[in-house]
């Protein structure tokens, strides 16, 4: 609908351009050439020059993305082939190295209290 009523509008402003036919025909053509351009400008166009620019910078980011995937592709394979080959390896390494013991624990130091007096009556862990 937007662009029928742009088309409509753009019509209009030609036709109430047009309708003094006592102008010139340059001063015609200049009028007409204020309401394309006036159309021009509201529908936001670019021009062949830089659309060619543009869809050149896509094509080489398009190719630089395509490259990246299949150097990614690459790197995920390598990696997946280096696991896998490490995986037995682990297993077997597992398998032949005793898992280590865990430290014994040491015995918690006996406390010290009034009671535990030595012959002098003075508790030596308590300095009393």
């Amino acid at each position: 609908m937007a662009t029928q009523d742009r088309i409509s509008r753009l019509a209009q402003q030609i036709g109430d351009r047009l309708q003094n036919a006592s102008h010139t025909p340059e001063d015609i053509q200049k009028g007409v050439q204020q309401v394309m351009r006036g159309a021009f400008d509201r529908l936001e166009l670019v021009s062949r020059e830089d659309f060619d620019i543009l869809m050149d910078v896509l094509q080489r980011t398009r190719s630089r993305v395509e490259a990246l995937e299949r150097q990614v592709a690459n790197l995920e394979a390598s990696i997946d082939a280096a696991q896998a080959t490490q995986a037995p390896a682990m297993e077997a390494e597992a398998q032949a190295t005793p898992a280590p013991a865990e430290p014994a624990k040491k015995a918690p130091k006996p406390r010290a209290t009034k009671a535990t007096k030595d012959a002098t009556g003075i508790n030596p862990d308590l300095g009393e």
